[in-house]
């Protein structure tokens, strides 16, 4: 088979005019991406040298769910703006020195750019999906993927920034950084490849973020779990490994402050005052639901040990293999009045795989932090 060579690729459409505007879009995207996606990291933090606010009590909703829209609606630009630019894979390399260095270190950062981009993009699409075909840490690996991604991208704007500055604010149709063998018009315009990829951009995003908008939750194709009714479930008891020791009768939430501690059944919780509070469970992989959660203020089981406002709580789970079972809830979230330990879900009693007997469900905190099946209580 031949290869092909820069002179194979005669469409305009191929221009630096329609690769800027792509990549301007594609930047944004990258950008609230990796804001937000920093949030989210340090959310999950156990401990915060600033505590994330408790209120709104949706501001982790609302950034991590910008963060996978933004991530799916790059989906399409990247393959639009590869597109574009694929004909100088083929570009010879000049032989000159002072000529092959910018050359080198373009094309280096391009490859690094695209490789972390699609390593990036893809395996956020899976864990939107909550399949893990690899044996590393997502969280991780993502945290730092997107640190390499955006040094790339920075050399790369640095590297390509006068052409790029041109492209923008000349016309669309402006040819003076068009490749010399780019002379066919191509079947459409370039404002028709741009609207095209744009659409698609958007698209994408809705068909993530439908999920969350009443009356059209059932057009979210890339958040199927927010389409069903109720809260979804991450992970249920049985895969937990907690069904036996959470419905034992020998049960019981130890709640410790130094040397005080209090031990309490269930029905001990069932007889204190009791509180309904609607928050949201938002998770990593985007999706969101709103629950009216009824149970004990966390505040006041602390104050049965005499625990002092300000100080930190660790929440510990039944379940021990997993990175949430054992959590450090800041003070702030553990004096918020809305912060409960659950009982109940939407008007019924808590089931086992939603966290019976006992769950945390705080303000503005994401769903992972959110420990299911709690056993211990403990006032650092």
């Amino acid at each position: 088979m031949r290869i092909p060579t820069e002179a194979s690729f005669t469409s305009r459409l191929r221009s630096a005019a329609v690769a800027a505007r792509v990549g301007l879009w594609l930047g944004v995207c990258f950008v609230v991406a990796l804001g937000t996606g920093l949030i989210s990291h340090y959310a999950q933090l156990d401990r915060q040298s600033v505590p994330l606010p408790t209120s709104p009590s949706w501001l982790y909703k609302l950034t991590q769910g910008l963060h996978v829209a933004a991530g799916t609606a790059a989906i399409p630009l990247l393959l639009v703006k590869l597109w574009v630019v694929f004909p100088k894979l083929f570009q010879p390399v000049p032989r000159k020195v002072r000529e092959a260095l910018p050359t080198a270190l373009e094309r280096g950062s391009i490859a690094i750019l695209v490789s972390t981009s699609l390593v990036q993009l893809t395996t956020g699409m899976l864990n939107v999906a909550q399949w893990y075909p690899w044996g590393f840490s997502f969280r991780a690996t993502h945290y730092a993927l997107a640190f390499v991604a955006v040094g790339a991208l920075l050399v790369h704007i640095a590297v390509k920034l006068p052409i790029v500055r041109d492209a923008l604010t000349g016309d669309v149709d402006d040819t003076t950084h068009d490749r010399p063998t780019a002379r066919s018009a191509g079947p459409v315009s370039r404002r028709a490849v741009l609207t095209l990829a744009g659409a698609s951009a958007l698209g994408a995003a809705f068909l993530y973020t439908a999920g969350t908008v009443p009356g059209v939750g059932r057009l979210a194709a890339l958040s199927s779990r927010s389409r069903k009714s109720g809260v979804p479930i991450n992970r249920t008891a049985r895969s937990a490994g907690v069904v036996a020791a959470a419905t034992n009768a020998d049960y019981r939430l130890e709640v410790a402050h130094g040397s005080a501690t209090r031990a309490l059944t269930r029905d001990d919780l069932v007889a204190m005052e009791q509180r309904t509070c609607a928050l949201p469970i938002a998770c990593v992989e985007g999706w969101s639901v709103t629950g009216e959660w009824t149970g004990v203020r966390l505040r006041d089981l602390l104050d049965l040990v005499g625990a002092p406002n300000g100080r930190d709580v660790r929440i510990r789970s039944i379940q021990t293999f997993s990175a949430s079972s054992d959590t450090v809830l800041p003070a702030s979230f553990a004096d918020d009045d809305r912060t409960l330990m659950a009982l109940g879900l939407d008007g019924e009693t808590l089931s086992i795989d939603h966290g019976y007997p006992v769950r945390l469900i705080a303000p503005d905190r994401p769903g992972v932090m959110q420990t299911k099946w709690v056993s211990r209580i403990e006032v650092l």
